[in-house]
């Protein structure tokens, strides 16, 4: 058992809802760490590599300047679905 494990079970022990929310701001600050990582290495993609993936470099820039608390990728994400669905309703037009 590692020492996060070990502390969460710990914190379980106490009170069932303590804990639960204690293991969600722990399990919600390491997915933004995650996040966040995988963020900046989309700053290293070429922008050919960048429109690939639905994305500009100036979404990135955009969400460069979220606050920390917001996952970037979960914005940049829906930016990306946005332009999908524009993209999309423009070519029905055309029909």
């Amino acid at each position: 058992m590692s020492t996060t494990e070990h502390a969460l079970h710990s914190i379980s022990a106490m009170r069932p809802g303590l804990s639960a929310r204690v293991a969600n701001v722990v399990t919600n600050a390491w997915r933004a760490f995650r996040n966040r990582r995988a963020f900046y290495r989309l700053g290293e993609m070429s922008d050919i590599q960048l429109a690939d993936i639905g994305l500009t470099r100036s979404d990135l820039s955009v969400a460069m300047d979220l606050p920390y608390g917001y996952d970037p990728t979960a914005h940049l994400g829906a930016m990306a679905r946005e332009r999908v669905r524009e993209q999309e309703t423009l070519a029905r037009q055309v029909h």
